[in-house]
């Protein structure tokens, strides 16, 4: 059996309030006040508080003091994008790991380096750069998950746990980072305002071992199985394309619906697969990719407002940051030691659309 022992994560330095993103977004796209209106309702219906990047871009006050869109005509160049990112995700990804290995396990027991992102990709990759940051050994076990958007934690913790069960003796990082604001647009359309209104930056760090052993006062999730589907009349819904000038998210308005509609089939079969109940859940690890998301599966699937505490905090404190957030949210899961096994679900949307879900137990 493999088991999540811990998680570590990372936010960049630039914490902006989502009142300010508001501004510099109405100012950049050169809304007039019936548009400044209708955008200044999205974002207060967001749920979103603040949320973090790599840049100082998105705050009012800086909007003379920007590092990347320095004026409303200027439009960055995918390779101008690449440069941040390629400075600024390792240090966050090696923040991570950090934060995860801490008083849990030291760098040379690391077998297994899985990376995961799609807001950047270049090769040599981040996975050599940690390789060579973090002093492992040049014969370590390393993969990426790349372009697989928000549910790519999940596909990650999937390949952990089979690599757990085949060398008994693994020790695996995972580490999701994403720099989704480095991608924003500046010509106001429906598409990137939605981007605008939700995405961030941050980076999580996992480590899963079937080998280590469990103390007294320290959570940890046993993984048990993992369900997917992907629902391809949503397929046009949720894209990720790199363009001339950044990555171009197409993010419709018709997703929650989708979800409303099919995630009650999903969680039955995914339930039946792995021995579980809808009763028996007692944790919901749901990937906030907005409020509606998460409003819609609590209404469908019955939920209390606090089964769904954990992931409306991660919203509201850090935004969606793709493949790092649902991470995010089973921190805090992980947050408290239960006095019997506790079983979770964990379910996660990408594009397809993909609907990627797992099962575990907090003990």
């Amino acid at each position: 059996m493999a088991n999540i022992i811990s998680i570590g994560t990372a936010v960049p330095e630039f914490c902006h309030q989502q009142t300010d993103i508001l501004q510099f977004m109405q100012n950049m796209y050169g809304l007039d006040d019936t548009q400044k209106r209708i955008l200044s309702f999205l974002y207060s219906q967001s749920a979103i508080r603040q949320r973090y990047s790599v840049i100082n871009d998105f705050s009012e006050k800086s909007v003379h003091l920007n590092q990347l869109f320095a004026a409303q005509a200027l439009n960055p160049s995918i390779s101008k994008r690449m440069e941040v990112y390629q400075l600024m995700a390792p240090t966050l990804a090696f923040n991570a790991i950090q934060n995860c290995l801490h008083g849990k396990a030291e760098l040379h027991q690391i077998t297994h380096l899985i990376t995961v992102s799609c807001t950047g990709m270049s090769a040599p990759g981040i996975d050599l750069q940690l390789v060579e940051i973090l002093n492992l050994p040049n014969t370590v076990f390393r993969t990426s998950v790349n372009f697989m958007g928000c549910y790519a934690a999940i596909h990650a913790l999937k390949m952990a746990n089979y690599i757990c069960k085949s060398e008994p003796d693994a020790v695996v990082v995972i580490v999701a980072v994403e720099l989704c604001t480095l991608h924003f647009q500046p010509e106001f359309t429906e598409d990137n305002a939605a981007s605008s209104l939700l995405f961030a930056d941050g980076a999580a760090a996992v480590l899963v071992s079937g080998q280590a052993v469990k103390t007294s006062n320290q959570p940890m999730i046993a993984l048990n199985s993992f369900y997917s589907k992907i629902e391809r009349k949503g397929k046009n819904d949720m894209a990720w394309i790199i363009g001339n000038h950044g990555f171009e998210m197409t993010l419709s308005s018709f997703i929650p619906s989708i979800i409303e509609a099919d995630i009650e089939e999903l969680v039955h079969t995914a339930l039946e697969n792995s021995g579980y109940t809808l009763q028996d859940i007692q944790h919901w690890c749901i990937h906030p990719g907005g409020r509606k998301i998460i409003d819609v599966i609590e209404k469908q699937l019955g939920l209390t407002r606090e089964k769904t505490r954990p992931s409306r905090f991660v919203l509201e404190n850090f935004g969606n940051m793709s493949s790092p957030t649902l991470l995010f949210v089973l921190k805090e899961m992980m947050q408290y030691k239960p006095l019997h096994p506790e079983p979770v679900f964990g379910i996660a949307f990408g594009p397809g659309l993909t609907m990627e879900t797992f099962t575990a137990q907090l003990i």
